[in-house]
């Protein structure tokens, strides 16, 4: 089998990890627009291509699928995720798998506010949110929310962007630089992360695998903590059915006054994913299965609580492999 990864960049760790999981004979090619991604060191060939949003994107992925006789694609960035969901049929012509959700739900999952408002009509609890300064003063004037918040960019990712905000003043400075801003109440509880899988056979969530975030930084968690409660799993397993997924995804939580709030969700390999399949949670054999045509049966919670990961930094040493301008500019 070969498997392209899009935008894969520095994800090397998921890479390796997927690696063990294949076959000897099986490759993973990678695509991504820049030169110096870490990943292009570890995969089995990789390509360099134009930028996401550019109109020969979609034509270049095609054609290295048909190139490299592709059995599944996945990308490893949010902005991409709505991109190859809303070309899946041209891949699925070729017999090419796409891990991402349908059109509706990635554009749901990214964009922060329909997915607030998607989540409030379904009664799944998620934190209060705000698509303008003018709701949130209404509410804020009614004493049904008060200080402090959290901003941060409606169609944001990597946590760019996201800030705890402290008085009114500084809400409105902020809100009226930056109108793509949304305004959050602010969680004081637990923060919790979820890897899910959802079979791309049956639809329906078969590997769950949750942590407590101990320390993150830009682009998620970096300490994490295994456990388990099956009031979590349950609530994983009612809110998905709201959506069409296929294959990992990753879901942000809060667990606060014993409650948990589903914050965001993901559809793609989350950043910490690499905790779980340390902890002996192989998506990777889930994804051969499914391409297979094997239907994966249910086996949630079936790690050990108390496993940590704590990432560290890492590099690659290499010579450059391609010609670049010598100017000094």
């Amino acid at each position: 089998m070969n498997f392209l990864f899009c935008s894969s960049g520095r994800r090397v760790k998921l890479l390796k990890d997927f690696k063990e999981s294949i076959g000897e004979l099986d490759k993973i090619i990678i695509a991504d627009n820049s030169i110096y991604a870490p990943t292009r060191y570890i995969a089995d060939k990789d390509y360099i291509v134009t930028k996401i949003n550019d109109e020969k994107y979609i034509d270049e992925i095609l054609q290295i699928c048909e190139k490299e006789k592709i059995n599944a694609i996945f990308t490893l960035i949010d902005p991409e995720i709505e991109i190859l969901a809303k070309n899946k049929e041209k891949f699925e012509k070729l017999g090419i798998i796409v891990f991402t959700p349908s059109k509706e739900t990635a554009e749901l999952c990214f964009d922060k506010y329909k997915m607030f408002k998607y989540l409030t009509e379904h009664n799944i609890k998620t934190p209060m949110t705000y698509g303008t300064l003018e709701e949130f003063k209404e509410d804020y004037n009614k004493n049904k929310i008060d200080f402090p918040v959290f901003v941060k960019p409606r169609t944001g990712s990597g946590s760019v962007g996201a800030r705890k905000i402290q008085k009114l003043s500084e809400l409105e400075n902020i809100v009226n630089e930056d109108n793509t801003l949304i305004i959050q109440e602010f969680m004081d509880g637990i923060d919790l992360d979820a890897d899910v899988y959802i079979d791309a056979i049956s639809k329906k969530p078969i590997s769950i695998f949750s942590k407590k975030k101990i320390e993150t930084k830009i682009g998620g968690a970096n300490k994490t903590i295994s456990f388990k409660d099956e009031k979590l799993f349950n609530m994983i397993k009612e809110a998905v059915k709201l959506f069409e997924f296929i294959g990992a995804i990753d879901i942000d939580f809060f667990y606060k006054n014993g409650e948990y709030y589903l914050s965001e969700i993901n559809p793609r390999f989350g950043g910490a994913y690499i905790h779980a399949y340390g902890a002996g949670v192989n998506f990777p054999k889930l994804i051969i299965n499914n391409i297979k045509g094997i239907e994966n049966s249910e086996n949630i919670g079936n790690y050990e609580e108390n496993i940590m990961m704590l990432m560290y930094d890492d590099v690659i040493i290499k010579k450059l492999d391609v010609q670049i301008d010598k100017s000094i500019k």
